[in-house]
């Protein structure tokens, strides 16, 4: 932006949201709106005037929208990006002359001041100076009906005069030509625009090689696609898969992760590169390239999207470390260190070093590999410990990938701590994992939720709650019964509007590996035997809440959450409403999987559109009863072994 030829006068401050000063882009979807919040004064008494600006990075043209005086000097805007990729903002501020003009003489006409007439020549010239802005604008209409005004000015007494100049239309003719010649512009603030998908999506993740369930035949991409169907089915639109490429064979990791793998061992997938390449290719027993990028093709069919594991491991065998050793950590008798999370020891993974000599053309192969796969036609990436990697790297990688492709989206799985999680969103991730899996209490995942969701990180971070992964078998689902997984499954879709579980949840797999907080038998190293349509699965439940999560907008938006108060201390209450309130959802869940609960909820029926005294029907989208309800405070009953929580759809009587 070229220095103004003038000294600047208006001071622009105190933007909200801000992240770091401008420093991070807040996060907006297409087509979502983007309030803005600023601070806009100068010396005088100048009537002020304000505009909110956006423009696509590297573009020129702005597209403005006028800001609001709502308090002293405190001003609001909206602005809407029309496509995904990253955007400006800023605003632009000036002593508006014509209005300044207009208020001071209405008061001198009103005092019958003797220099009235003197000061409507000053007006005139105003509107002249406009007419001739409108004409150089090519809007000779406008600059006609400005220089007709003009002449009133000097034609009719003052006393006449008010009517025409304080009429809306004159107004908004000088709105559309004002005087911006000693204008002042605010830093340009920045927005990561991304698709809907970012916002709002279920996720399933499953292991291709074991699509057919068999321990004794490794699937193949082509025998995915009924693994598709079923989780199409339950109503998800992503499927995860954990990485795909060449499995290592050096200290290859055996059944519930012994370091002695038999010969029929498959090993992990996250110990990357082997004979046949590294992560530019694809595991042999799963397939071909083709096949893969035929995979994506049927999940598109199905209007569902493959993201694939991008995890920066390799084993002992990728080429990586015969072409470039200098990129891992060397140890004093030149072998290369393997990786380690005290007390857990991966022998079979060697870590990349991202401050080795040669860091540059490092983090450029590794930009590359993610470029390669967004060719073939992935679009979205969960990215395995981020948080072990240079900031700066996902930094880069994330703005040359969207740069090129705003469509991609990338995942965080991150359990770490709290800055470092934040920092991440901040920096670009779409979506992260979430401490979702460890929160149990009503007063920890009503504390938690609002924080994600109420305080500053719904600007930047948005939450995907996992009730399980192949890695974290929670403890309350350790030998838990339907009830309890049912439970989880429920807050996990309806407290965040993106949400996901791995395989075997739906059909409560729940045996831990004895002292941890791990499956027993993982399928991380082995092929296992699993009936996909067992019975006393909780398929039709998941499906269920899938459903009502589409057919419903207030769970498509993210940070809409509303927490209501319930006498019980073991009954959530929670909604979740569109702006517009056309679709208004309230939510009692008992987290007592064992007992039956009775409580009172109180309702905020602000939050919900409705007054004190307004009749109301509510109805439960699960279970099809619906009630009227009146006031604020209403019973409710509920019970593990039948109606266990409310997913009410909220309408006026």
């Amino acid at each position: 932006m070229p220095a103004p030829t003038y000294a600047p006068t208006v001071v622009i401050e105190n933007f909200y949201p801000c992240l770091e000063g401008g420093r991070y882009p807040v996060k907006r979807i297409v087509g979502e709106v983007l309030e803005v919040w600023v601070d806009v004064f100068k010396d005088g008494h100048d009537v002020m005037s304000a505009v909110l600006k956006h423009r696509k990075e590297g573009t020129r043209r702005w597209v403005e929208t006028g800001l609001e005086q709502v308090d002293g000097d405190r001003w609001h805007g909206c602005c809407q990006f029309e496509s995904a990729g990253r955007w400006e903002y800023a605003v632009e501020a000036w002593g508006d002359v014509f209005r300044s003009w207009k208020k001071t003489f209405a008061v001198r006409v009103e005092s019958k001041d003797p220099d009235a007439g003197i000061e409507a020549r000053e007006g005139a010239r105003l509107l002249l100076e406009a007419a001739q802005r409108a004409k150089g604008a090519g809007a000779e209409d406008a600059a006609m009906q400005l220089r007709d005004c003009a002449e009133l000015l000097g034609t009719l007494p003052p006393e006449q005069l008010l009517e025409v100049l304080l009429s809306a239309e004159l107004q908004a003719l000088m709105d559309r030509f004002p005087d911006r010649s000693q204008s002042t512009t605010s830093v340009v603030m920045k927005a990561q625009v991304e698709r809907e998908r970012a916002r709002f999506s279920a996720w399933y993740e499953f292991f291709p090689r074991n699509a057919e369930g068999r321990a004794d035949k490794h699937s193949t991409f082509r025998d995915c696609v009924v693994r598709l169907d079923d989780a199409k089915a339950m109503g998800f639109d992503v499927i995860y898969f954990p990485p795909i490429h060449p499995i290592g064979v050096a200290h290859r990791k055996g059944k519930n992760n012994t370091l002695v793998a038999q010969p029929d061992d498959v090993g992990s997938p996250w110990a990357i590169g082997g004979p046949t390449g590294g992560h530019l290719a694809i595991e042999p027993a799963l397939g071909t390239e083709a096949d893969f990028v035929w995979l994506l093709g049927q999940a598109k069919e199905r209007g569902m999207e493959i993201a694939l594991d991008f995890a920066l491991n390799c084993s002992p065998d990728h080429p990586y470390v015969k072409s470039h050793p200098d990129w891992f950590y060397q140890r004093p008798d030149g072998s290369i260190r393997y990786a380690e999370n005290p007390p857990k020891k991966y022998q079979d993974i060697y870590p990349l070093n991202f401050h080795c000599a040669d860091w540059k053309n490092l983090w450029k192969e590794l930009i590359e590999v993610v470029l390669y796969w967004v060719g073939r036609g992935v679009k979205i990436f969960r990215v395995d410990n981020p948080h072990t990697k240079p900031v700066a790297f996902w930094e880069e990688l994330i703005g040359t990938v969207q740069r090129q492709d705003p469509d991609v989206l990338f995942l965080a799985e991150a359990f770490t701590k709290p800055k470092m999680m934040q920092v991440l969103g901040k920096i670009g991730f779409s979506q992260s994992y979430t401490y979702f899996t460890w929160r149990e209490t009503k007063e920890e995942l009503t504390a938690y939720a609002t924080e994600l969701t109420q305080g500053e990180m719904r600007w930047y971070y948005r939450g995907n709650f996992w009730p399980n992964t192949p890695d974290i078998l929670p403890g309350h689902l350790q030998n838990a019964g339907p009830a309890v997984f049912r439970l989880r499954a429920a807050l996990a879709a309806t407290l965040s509007s993106t949400w996901g579980m791995y395989s075997g949840y739906e059909f409560c797999e729940n045996e831990p590996y004895p002292g941890k907080e791990e499956y027993n038998w993982s399928e991380k190293y082995e092929l296992k035997n699993r009936d996909w349509d067992a019975p006393g699965n909780i398929k039709p439940f998941i499906a269920l809440l899938n459903q009502v999560r589409k057919e419903n907008a207030a769970l498509h938006l993210y940070d809409n959450l509303v927490f209501h108060q319930a006498d019980h201390s073991e009954v959530m209450c929670y909604s979740r409403v569109t702006p517009d309130l056309s679709n208004r959802l309230l939510f009692v869940v008992s987290l007592n999987t064992s007992h039956p609960v009775e409580t009172m909820v109180h309702v905020n029926l602000g939050a919900l559109g409705l007054v004190e005294g307004q009749r109301y029907a509510v109805t439960d989208l699960l279970h099809g009863s619906r009630y009227t309800w009146a006031g604020s405070s209403n019973f409710v009953g509920l019970r593990p072994d039948g109606v266990a929580l409310h997913v009410f759809r909220v309408e006026n009587v």
